[in-house]
C-alpha cells in the first residue's frame, strides 16, 4: 500500500473521529467515504446529529472501559496483590454504576424520540408523489399534478451519458422543487421492495397491497441517488432511484412538459369566491 493511500485513510479516520460525516457532495457515495452522505433534508440532518452524538458517547465509554481495564491489570494482578481482598460490596460504587447508565440512556432517548416523531408525523404537504416498486424498476405518479405517471429504469452501462453514475442513474428521475414538503406514498406490485434515499434520510418498505408513507423536504438543489434496499429478486441491484431537486420555475416547466398541470383552485372554491364577490357587489 502506497504512503499516499495510507495518509488518505488516516485523514478519513480522523474526520470520522471528529464527527465529520459524508462528503462535500451529497449526490452519491464517494471513494473512501466514511459516514453518511451530506444531509439535505431536516430528517437526515437530525439523523446525522444523532449519529454524531452517539459516536462521542461510544468513544467516551470505550476510553473509560479500556482505562479501567488497564488499572485493573496493573494494580490488581497476582504479583501486585498476592493476597486477594475479601470484600464483596461497595454501596457508593453500586449506586454510581447504576445511575450513570441510566443518565446515558436518558441522554440518548430524548433526541431519539424527537427523531422518531419527526419521521413519523407527516407535516402538511405541498403535494404527493406515489412510488410503486416492480421487478425491477420504479413507477411514479403525481396525483396532485394531473395524474402524471411514468416508469423509471436504470440506464444501462453502455448507454450512460457523461456525468451519469453507473448503477445509479435512471432514464426518468423523480423531479421535485427545492424547499417543497413532499408526501411520499410507497407500495409494490409484486414483491417487497424498499425506497431508500440516503441524503434524504428515507428508507421505507414498498409492500404489495399496502401503502406506506413518509415525507421529505430537500433544501438544496441537485441530483440525488438511492437504490432499492430490499432483496427483491435476481435484478435487485439494478433498480436505482434518482431524484432531481430543481427550482420552482424548472419544476413547473417539467410538469407542463409531462402533460400535467399545476394544482389550481377547485370548482367548489371558485363558486364560493364568485358568490362572495357577487354579494359584495
Amino acid at each position: 500500500m502506497s504512503l499516499s493511500r495510507i495518509a488518505k485513510q488516516i485523514g478519513l479516520i480522523g474526520l470520522m473521529m471528529f464527527g465529520v460525516t459524508g462528503s462535500a457532495l451529497a449526490d452519491q457515495p464517494r471513494e473512501w467515504q466514511l459516514g453518511f452522505q451530506e444531509a439535505v433534508t431536516p430528517v437526515m440532518t437530525m439523523v446525522t446529529d444523532f449519529h454524531n452524538l452517539l459516536l462521542w458517547i461510544i468513544i467516551g465509554i470505550t476510553i473509560f472501559v479500556f482505562a479501567l481495564l488497564g488499572i485493573i491489570f496493573v494494580r490488581f494482578n497476582a504479583r501486585a496483590n498476592p493476597v486477594a481482598s475479601t470484600f464483596t460490596h461497595n454501596t457508593m460504587l453500586e449506586v454510581i454504576w447504576t445511575l450513570v447508565p441510566i443518565i446515558i440512556l436518558v441522554v440518548i432517548t430524548i433526541p431519539s424520540m424527537r427523531l422518531l416523531y419527526l419521521q413519523d408525523v407527516i407535516p402538511e404537504a405541498d403535494f404527493t408523489v406515489k412510488a410503486t416498486g416492480y421487478q425491477w424498476y420504479w413507477g411514479y405518479q403525481y396525483p396532485d399534478h394531473g395524474g402524471i405517471e411514468y416508469l423509471a429504469n436504470m440506464v444501462p452501462t453502455d448507454e450512460l451519458q457523461e456525468g451519469q453514475p453507473r448503477l445509479l442513474a435512471t432514464d426518468n428521475p423523480v423531479v421535485v422543487p427545492v424547499g417543497a414538503t413532499v408526501r411520499l406514498v410507497v407500495t409494490a406490485a409484486d414483491v417487497i421492495h424498499n425506497w431508500a434515499m440516503p441524503a434524504f434520510g428515507i428508507k421505507i418498505d414498498a409492500v404489495p397491497g399496502r401503502i406506506n408513507e413518509s415525507w421529505f423536504r430537500a433544501d438544496v438543489e441537485g441530483t440525488y441517488y438511492g437504490q432499492c434496499s430490499e432483496l427483491c429478486g435476481q435484478r435487485h441491484a439494478f433498480m436505482p432511484i434518482q431524484v432531481e431537486v430543481v427550482s420552482q420555475e424548472e419544476f413547473q416547466a417539467w410538469i407542463l412538459t409531462q402533460g400535467g398541470e399545476m394544482p389550481q383552485v377547485s370548482d367548489a372554491q371558485t363558486e364560493t369566491i364568485d358568490v362572495a364577490a357577487a354579494t359584495q357587489d
